[in-house]
This record gives C-alpha cells, sequence and structure tokens, in this order.
C-alpha cells in the first residue's frame, strides 16, 4: 500500500482540498498508471454535493473523476497488455464480477456486480475507490485502456466518459452513411455526439435553445443547426430521422423531437432529467417509434472507441485547467460556463 496526493470533498459542503489517499500496490493483474489529465463530468458534481443521496449516497471523503488518462508506472507479473511507459486510459469502471451473462457479452456496464471509479466499495483496501483527482491509480488490466499515440491526451480524458456515452447509442443503432441523425443539446455530450455522428458518415441536425451555438456547431460537423425554440425550423424535419440522440439533462418536450422520428426511428437519452418526462403515447404508436436511454459502453467498446478517435483525429474540445481551480470550475460548471469540458492538467497537484 502507499499514499496517493489527491483532491478530495470531506462533505456534501465543503470544497475540494487536497488531500492524502491510500492506494494497493500492484498485484500480479493490475497496472499503476501515473494520472496525467482528468476529465470534470458533471456526474463529479453531483456525487461530491450528495446530490444522488436516493439511489447512491456519497461515501466522505471524496475522491471523484472517471475520465483518466496517463502513463503506465508498474505493471504486475501477469499482465501482458501494458508496460511502463504505456500511454492508458480508466473509465467509470475498475471492476466486475467477470463471470455473469453480461460480461461474458462484453457489456460489464451492466454487470450487478460492477465496481465503479469512485464511491463504491473497495474489495482490496476496503472503504471506497477513489477516483482520478488524484496523481496514480492502480486498476485491474482488464479495465484498463490503450490511447492512440497521436491523441492530445488532455482531450482524450473525456472520450472515457462523454466520449463512449454517446459513441456507444450511436453504434448500437446502426449510425452510418446516409443516416440522419440528430442531437439535441450541445455541451460536454452533445459535441461528441455531433463530431461521432459526422465521422460516421451521417448527415447530422445539432438542435440547440441558443441561436449562438449555430456556428460552433457547424464547426464541430452539423450538416444542419435547428433551433428548437422555433416551431417552423422544427416542423419542417417532422418524421425525418432515423436516429435522434438527446443529450440534454433539464426538463424539456421529449414529444417534439419523437414527432421527428421516421417509422421504426429511435431517439435515444443519455442526457438525465431530474423530474420524469411526459411522453405520448401515439407520438411511439403511430410510428412504431421507440423510446430508449444508455448508458456508457463496455470495456471492448471503449477500446474500439479510442481507436475510432485515433483514426479520425477526434478529441473532446476542453478547457485545461490545474487542479487548484476545480472548485471554480464546478460553478461554472453549473452555469454551462465551458466549451465543452474540463479537463484537470494534473501535474499541477506536484505543488501540493
Amino acid at each position: 500500500m502507499y499514499n496517493a496526493k489527491a483532491y478530495s470533498a470531506r462533505s456534501a459542503t465543503s470544497p475540494l482540498a487536497p488531500a492524502t489517499v491510500a492506494r494497493r500496490d500492484p498485484n500480479e493483474h493490475d497496472v499503476q498508471i501515473e494520472i496525467l489529465f482528468c476529465g470534470i463530468c458533471h456526474s463529479d458534481l453531483h456525487q461530491v454535493r450528495n446530490e444522488w443521496s436516493g439511489v447512491m449516497p456519497t461515501v466522505y471523503p471524496c475522491v471523484p473523476g472517471h475520465e483518466i488518462a496517463g502513463r503506465v508506472t508498474r505493471v504486475g507479473s501477469a499482465v501482458t497488455g501494458f508496460k511502463p511507459g504505456d500511454l492508458a486510459a480508466v473509465g467509470c469502471m475498475v471492476d466486475s464480477d467477470g463471470t455473469c451473462a453480461e460480461c461474458r457479452a462484453g457489456l460489464e456496464q451492466y454487470c450487478p456486480n460492477l465496481t465503479l471509479t469512485y464511491n463504491f466499495p473497495d474489495k482490496h483496501l476496503g472503504g471506497v475507490t477513489y477516483g482520478g483527482y488524484s496523481d496514480s491509480i492502480v486498476v485491474d488490466e482488464r479495465f484498463v485502456l490503450r490511447v492512440p499515440s497521436k491523441l492530445d491526451l488532455a482531450g482524450t480524458a473525456p472520450l472515457l466518459c462523454a466520449g463512449i456515452t454517446t459513441y456507444s447509442p450511436l453504434r448500437h443503432w446502426g449510425v452510418t452513411q446516409g443516416k440522419k441523425v440528430g442531437i439535441v443539446g450541445l455541451g460536454g455530450l452533445g459535441h461528441m455526439g455531433v463530431k461521432f455522428a459526422h465521422a460516421l458518415g451521417a448527415h447530422v441536425v445539432a438542435f440547440t435553445t441558443s441561436p449562438g451555438k449555430k456556428e460552433d456547431a457547424l464547426r464541430l460537423g452539423a450538416n444542419e443547426v435547428v433551433v428548437s425554440r422555433n416551431a417552423e425550423e422544427m416542423k419542417k424535419h417532422a418524421g425525418s430521422f432515423d436516429f435522434i440522440l438527446d443529450a440534454v439533462s433539464a426538463d424539456h418536450d421529449i414529444n417534439a423531437y419523437i414527432e421527428l422520428l421516421r417509422r421504426d426511428g429511435n431517439i435515444t437519452l443519455v442526457g438525465a432529467p431530474e423530474k420524469p418526462l411526459a411522453v405520448s403515447a401515439f407520438g411511439l404508436i403511430m410510428g412504431r417509434r421507440s423510446l430508449s436511454g444508455s448508458p456508457i459502453g463496455g470495456i471492448a467498446e471503449t477500446q474500439e472507441m479510442l481507436d475510432f478517435c485515433g483514426a479520425h483525429h477526434i478529441t473532446a474540445d476542453v478547457e485545461v485547467i490545474p487542479i487548484q481551480k476545480v472548485n471554480e470550475a464546478y460553478e461554472r460548471l453549473l452555469k454551462a460556463d465551458v466549451k465543452y469540458r474540463f479537463s484537470l492538467d494534473m501535474a499541477s497537484l506536484k505543488s501540493e
């Protein structure tokens, strides 16, 4: 066991501050990683402030972070896929039982015995797992991912959550050349959805409530931009979409987008509004349309996503900040004051 530098929250109301956390020494199947960058996900803010207490209560101290990019420093004796010096990444999961039907299908994200990267029971040291707002982490080789060498590491970190969260449903619902795809919302998730849908060859329509985001949506790869508050603009696209990815976490009218689907079209939620959405049954029934949700992807699909990003030169648009500005970043995140993701430069932790 060794001590690692980190930033942690001591309570739901305290700011993130310098701390020391225990990490296990690598066992024969483990990979130790020096964390170089860690993305800030909106779920970090929810977890730190215990806003999911009814579903996933926070255990303090809490070290968040599940968008981790770094370099391998040590490997266990049985590790075959990594060696010291390799670029590596870790996402939202660090373990699963490996034996259930979900794991055997390569869908570890649905494993009933999944271990999340932070705030989950730690079977090795007791207590809970600690995430990527730290200078290092030790993870089972099965949950460590290879990073293509040409990708910028700061922009790669958010791919481990925002990237796979949007890539997985696009792949599952068969987005390819010739498909018409809508991306609702142009934030941390939505901007990745636009990039992926464009790279997959789809005709991409970005939906936003902000007319000022049109130019940026086109830069990211959208073919068209629709201001969703404009009823006439929405009406022009009625019944024409093969697939719509809804990345909005605020309350909104889902039926307005269901009506844009063609027969057998699907709309998938990756945003999680606080209140239940009211869905008109007739909107689904009359076109045999479907509404679904999707979390992250499995490990194999996450590696596929990273390789796809390497081949197409895709990373997240990030604002790189030192760890010392993390509390300020949380406040800015609440105001959607970032384009489009914060990436923590963990070298800044060395000065603590």
